[in-house]
Formats: C-alpha cells, structure tokens, sequence
C-alpha cells in the first residue's frame, strides 16, 4: 500500500473509533500523536491526548448520542487526509458550555443539531498529528437555540 493509502486506513479508524457510537476512548492512545493538535470552530483548541480525551468524554456526557461519519471518500496527498463528513447529537446529557461563544445549554434541553463540515488531518509516523475541521458551527448553534438567525 501507498503511504496515501496507510494515512487514509488510520484517519477511518480515528473516524469511526473518535467520532462514531459508540466511541473508544482507548483510540486516543492508540492513534493520536502525544501532542495532537485537535481545532475546530464551535470550540477552543485542544492540544494533547489527555485534552482530546477530555473534551470529547465531556460532549458525549452532554451528547450521548453523539455521532459523525464520512459523506464522501477520503482524499489523501503525503502526510495530509482530508474528509467531508456530517452528524450531530441530542443534547440529553448535563449542563454544556464548552462553545466559544460562551452560550451554554442547561442539563438536558432534549434540543438537536444537525450539521456538516470538512477537516484536514496530518498523519505523522502512523498517528494523527492534528486534525484542523472547518464546521457549519452556524448551523448547530441556531438548532441548539445558542444563536438567532438573522
């Protein structure tokens, strides 16, 4: 296999083992980067395992739910993955706070979000090294009931 094809096979395992449900805390260990670099645009950027770890168990205590998957095939160049994706969650779970607005959701609001985005991994030496996404934020804070639209 091509070093494209590697990097695409271990961002489908962060994809699934990260991001899907039920999610495995245990891929934190096994494919992130000691210092990864986790950002997007609905939350403050998160840097290093035990950070990612957090974060995460915190949105699915608030989002049980919780679950993203691919809405196209994986494109890779060198140490680079990209991938559309789309998901969401109910908010069943305590109270929530950690977007960068600073909007907050008290516990159980039962409200929904639905939303797409796009994000760029680095692959470095078989783990991932930064996962940077650009969401339709916008979208998800107008269903959380966080913002108005105009």
């Amino acid at each position: 296999m091509s070093k494209e094809q590697d990097n695409k096979a271990i961002v489908g395992q962060w994809f699934a083992g990260f991001w899907g449900n039920p999610w495995n805390p245990d891929i934190v260990d096994e494919l992130a980067a000691p210092d990864i670099l986790l950002q997007y645009s609905l939350h403050a950027p998160r840097r290093g395992r035990q950070d990612v770890k957090a974060f995460m168990t915190e949105f699915r205590a608030a989002f049980p739910d919780l679950s993203f998957a691919g809405a196209a095939d994986l494109i890779a160049e060198g140490d680079y993955v990209v991938g559309r994706w789309e998901g969401g969650g109910t908010h069943t779970g305590p109270a929530f706070s950690d977007f960068l607005i600073g909007g907050s959701l008290p516990a159980g609001s039962g409200r929904k979000m639905r939303f797409t985005g796009t994000t760029v991994l680095r692959v470095a030496n078989g783990q991932i090294a930064e996962e940077i996404g650009l969401d339709d934020g916008v979208t998800a804070l107008q269903q959380l009931g966080l913002i108005r639209a105009a």
